[in-house]
């Protein structure tokens, strides 16, 4: 048999990398693009859940974005109490193949992919359907996605203002510092919701709720503003989708009714948010098959629930640049 090999690249080798904002940006933008125009393979997501839910539970998810020619499967794991011994909520493997042939090429850690990819579709939602006057951002928890969010949305736009908050103290203040160090600028810690959403311009909710419980109001959001709700429980009233003019997810076969989890489960399984109501997904505003923010009136609202496509395109940004910089193992496979 053909000897084979492949790459291992683990955390300390991404880190290495050291990615810049533009090269996340372009990565996830690239599958997003290539969603929009039908040159993607996205089979929606499946979950094991070793014990109960609000312990935690893996994600897999599995895609093809044909444009780079690569094919993945990702492995995350989904644990909250995970701080309690001192580990992210988010540990995870991504292995790239070649589709052709099924040839594994790479073994990536993911856990910084799987946070980088996240901030990167919330600050590309901002990118399409958020004014570009936006100057206030509230920031609403401090898990490892979080930091992408805020850095990568703060890369975008001229914000004026970043206010954060999460549940424990000791969280949104180690939050707030790191940003403060890396973005080189003040951020606004609150002890509440509503002093960290109330009238922001780009309103981003990744909080880490045990069960559903509606902790954003509807009255807080100002018209013209735009909302990003992904926590994996929801916290958002019934009543939000009301007031808002277009409803974007990024891949309506992850949202679908009788899939877990999500900021707007409760909306799609009884029937409130459809298909044939939201405007549309992502990718084809990125690919120019539907309009973005058409006005600086429209309060807008982006759900994403996390494509596999995202993160292979991420994943084969670093193997090509841990390719010319010679970072990262070759292990014989076969």
């Amino acid at each position: 048999m053909k000897e084979l090999h492949l790459t291992y690249i683990n955390g300390v080798d991404v880190r290495a990398l050291d990615l810049s904002n533009d090269e996340i940006l372009d990565a996830v933008e690239s599958a997003v693009l290539a969603q929009g125009n039908q040159q993607t393979v996205i089979e929606p997501r499946v979950h094991l859940v070793p014990e109960t839910s609000d312990k935690g539970h893996f994600n897999v998810l599995r895609g093809v974005v044909k444009p780079l020619n690569v094919a993945g499967i990702k492995v995350v794991g989904d644990f909250v109490n995970n701080y309690k011994q001192g580990l992210p909520s988010e540990l995870g493997v991504l292995t790239l193949f070649c589709p052709d042939t099924g040839i594994p090429q790479a073994i990536i850690d993911a856990s910084g992919i799987t946070d980088m990819r996240t901030g990167a579709m919330s600050a590309l939602g901002a990118k399409y359907l958020a004014n570009k006057s936006s100057a206030v951002m509230g920031h609403i928890g401090a898990r490892g996605s979080a930091y992408w969010n805020v850095r990568l949305t703060n890369h975008l736009f001229n914000l004026s203002e970043i206010r954060v908050h999460s549940r424990r103290p000791e969280s949104r203040n180690a939050f707030a510092e790191k940003l403060r160090t890396d973005l080189d600028r003040d951020i606004t810690v609150v002890d509440n919701w509503h002093d960290c959403l109330a009238d922001a311009d780009i309103m981003i909710e990744a909080s880490r709720l045990p069960e559903p419980h509606p902790h954003l109001l509807t009255e807080w959001i100002k018209p013209g503003s735009l909302i990003v709700p992904y926590g994996t429980m929801s916290a958002v009233e019934f009543s939000l989708t009301d007031i808002m003019d277009k409803v974007v997810v990024d891949d309506w076969g992850q949202c679908a009714p009788g899939r877990p989890f999500g900021s707007l489960r409760r909306h799609v399984d009884e029937g409130k948010v459809t298909q044939e109501n939201i405007h549309g997904e992502l990718g084809q505003i990125v690919a120019g098959h539907l309009p973005g923010r058409e006005s600086a009136a429209e309060t807008n609202l982006f759900w994403h629930r996390g494509l596999s496509t995202t993160d292979i395109a991420l994943g084969h940004a670093i193997w090509t640049k841990a390719r010319a910089a010679g970072i990262g193992q070759t292990l014989r496979f076969t």
